[in-house]
């Protein structure tokens, strides 16, 4: 959940990369300001630094559901943002709501990040900037090989699954309410659409 690439001149006073040259090691150089960022194909992007409650609520539900399945039947790792992801020279880094990592691939995760690629990534959508998960990760996580990308819209209530086919996501299908989400990277998970957005009314 990002909202845009931003300029240097909103970063205190020093000599950072020109747009497009951002690295992960002037990312881990940034100050200490109380926001997130994103790198993606060398542009400095600034993440939304409170997500909303209705936002962390979707994320607690999805995760919650996917690891109590991941764990039950030892299929890997679940993890959430914040969590660095360094997906080669695209992604330095990326930090997606939802993250899960198989079981033969849990070497990926080190001490300060994921390098390398996860299975299945999902983004819950920024109302400010949709455009963001939809068009600027969508082809990043394509390129990188992320084998299923999963956008979550809170406002239509709606779970689209993408699976990666020779190098390009194809629809498997938009799943609202009264619906079932099943993964073909997680086996046998599946989760109703309802369980994934909050009953909750504030």
């Amino acid at each position: 959940m990002a909202l845009k690439a931003i300029s240097t001149a909103a970063l205190p006073l020093r000599q950072w990369p020109a747009p497009g040259e951002w690295t992960y090691e002037d990312y881990f150089n940034l100050p200490d300001d109380g926001n997130r960022y994103e790198v993606i194909y060398g542009e400095l992007y600034l993440m939304a630094p409170v997500p909303s409650p209705l936002h962390q609520r979707i994320s607690r539900n999805l995760e919650f559901l996917l690891w109590t399945h991941v764990q039950a039947h030892d299929l890997g790792e679940v993890l959430d943002a914040p969590c660095d992801v360094i997906m080669g020279t695209g992604a330095t880094p990326v930090q997606p709501d939802v993250i899960f990592i198989s079981k033969v691939k849990l070497d990926i995760i080190t001490k300060k990040n994921i390098t390398g690629v996860p299975d299945l990534l999902v983004e819950i959508l920024s109302a400010s900037n949709p455009e963001h998960d939809r068009e600027t990760k969508f082809n990043l996580y394509a390129q990188s090989g992320v084998a299923e990308y999963w956008i979550v819209d809170s406002e239509a209530q709606t779970v689209e699954v993408f699976a990666l086919n020779k190098g390009a996501y194809s629809l498997l299908g938009r799943f609202g309410s009264g619906e079932e989400v099943l993964s073909k990277v997680v086996a046998g998970f599946r989760v109703a659409v309802d369980e994934v957005f909050p009953t909750e009314k504030i």
